[in-house]
């Protein structure tokens, strides 16, 4: 009866095989991602201080014994006060430091945004890589099952006494290393599936199944044309943008040093010796006598800041610009290295080891022969293979270094 429970106690606990596209892994991942939820939280943090940057201060109350015949003590001819005082800034600074604040959030929500398009980029890419690494399966399962074959007919020709024994022991080699090759490749699907796994917050062994498939990605817009896009939606251009805004708004408040502070108040002597409680009302003014201590110090200081966020924000032009055109020279110079082999060399490769496997057969070639034809037809394929990963993978960073789906932006011509 314990083994039935504990039995069913391990199915429940399996986690459930998930079938996944590459953009349902990306949706998965921008609901779970950890690092999503840090940054939600962030801006949170930035909300809350915007409501107390704004706040009314809270008033103060006060309770004394005046006129006392001494410390701590009460008398029947002394005071008992209770007063009550408010002390407002001057209203303009509530609307500057609540654009000091509001600043900072949207600079928090633009960082949100950025990492976004990271976590989005990261996936995809770890996606890639495990069909990369199923694409590699493939490939070695059936380089295994040529091996096997043609380890069949040189056994056949051996025993046969129309080959070496010295091509029987090349095939048999040959096999053991496509076996190798094959064990090395189930650590690499392993690998691939936990870092898929991370990013769309689940367990690590969970069991994924990929339903896409690496094709050739379709032509890529013009470089300008992303540019142009990329320093329209670039988030870290718009989180940059609004602290400069907050900026600007914290120098003038810094401005403000000289103005005035509303002060009200109520008080009342609750000892019954007075009358009714007396009211008190006043304007605070600060004195700066020692001006240039503030048009030198926080001032100033508030004012570098700006120019400093003026030289970064142009600076930051130049980054973004910069890292369009280097995710577009990889996607291009990938999409042509994909289009060359599968077009090109892929087709060549397959009719040299066809055309050596049929010579072999009878008699033509030597068995280093075809097993090299093989070995190079494997390799072109796994170069495609990775020459077709790195044309997806490239394709959404240059997506994210434009912060728009070039889906939506009309293609060129390919490469």
């Amino acid at each position: 009866m314990l083994a039935v429970c504990a039995g069913t106690a391990s199915a429940q606990q399996k986690p459930d095989t998930l079938l996944l596209t590459r953009s349902a892994a990306i949706q998965w991942a921008l609901e779970r991602n950890p690092q999503l939820e840090v940054a939600r939280e962030q801006i949170a943090q930035f909300r809350a201080a915007k409501v107390q940057a704004a706040a009314i201060p809270d008033p103060s109350v006060t309770a004394s014994l005046d006129q006392q015949p001494g410390l701590f003590r009460s008398s029947a001819s002394g005071q008992k006060n209770i007063g009550a005082t408010l002390q407002l800034p001057f209203p303009d600074k509530f609307r500057l430091r609540g654009n000091v604040a509001a600043a900072d959030v949207k600079a928090a929500e633009a960082n949100y945004t950025a990492i976004q398009r990271q976590i989005a980029a990261l996936t995809a890419e770890q996606y890639d890589s495990l069909l990369v690494a199923l694409r590699h399966r493939s490939d070695l399962t059936e380089a295994q099952t040529l091996a096997n074959d043609f380890l069949k007919r040189t056994q056949a020709r051996f025993d046969a006494g129309t080959a070496p024994r010295l091509d029987v022991i090349k095939a048999q080699v040959d096999v053991a290393g496509a076996t190798n090759d094959l064990i090395s490749n189930q650590r690499a699907i392993a690998d691939a599936r936990s870092a898929l796994n991370r990013f769309i917050g689940r367990s690590l062994g969970s069991p994924i199944v990929t339903t896409d498939s690496l094709t050739v990605p379709p032509a890529l817009p013009p470089v300008d044309v992303l540019e142009a896009q990329a320093l329209n939606a670039r988030p870290e251009l718009a989180g940059l943008m609004a602290e400069r805004r907050g900026a600007h708004s914290a120098t003038t408040l810094a401005r403000e040093f000289w103005l005035p502070d509303l002060t009200l108040g109520v008080s009342r002597d609750v000892s019954g010796n007075s009358g009714p409680g007396v009211f008190s009302t006043g304007l605070a003014f600060p004195l700066p006598l020692l001006f240039w201590q503030h048009t030198k110090g926080e001032v100033s200081q508030s004012q570098h800041r700006e120019r400093e966020l003026a030289a970064s924000y142009r600076d930051l032009e130049a980054q973004v610009a910069q890292d369009v055109r280097d995710a577009y020279s990889s996607a291009s110079t990938a999409l042509r290295q994909a289009l060359y082999i599968r077009d090109d060399l892929l087709p060549a490769a397959r009719e040299a080891y066809r055309s050596t496997a049929a010579s072999y057969a009878i008699g033509g070639t030597s068995a280093f022969e075809v097993i090299d034809a093989r070995r190079t037809l494997l390799a072109a394929e796994s170069q495609y293979a990775d020459a077709l990963a790195s044309a997806n993978t490239s394709r959404s960073d240059l997506e994210r270094a434009v912060s728009v789906p070039l889906s939506t932006i009309a293609p060129g011509t390919n490469p």
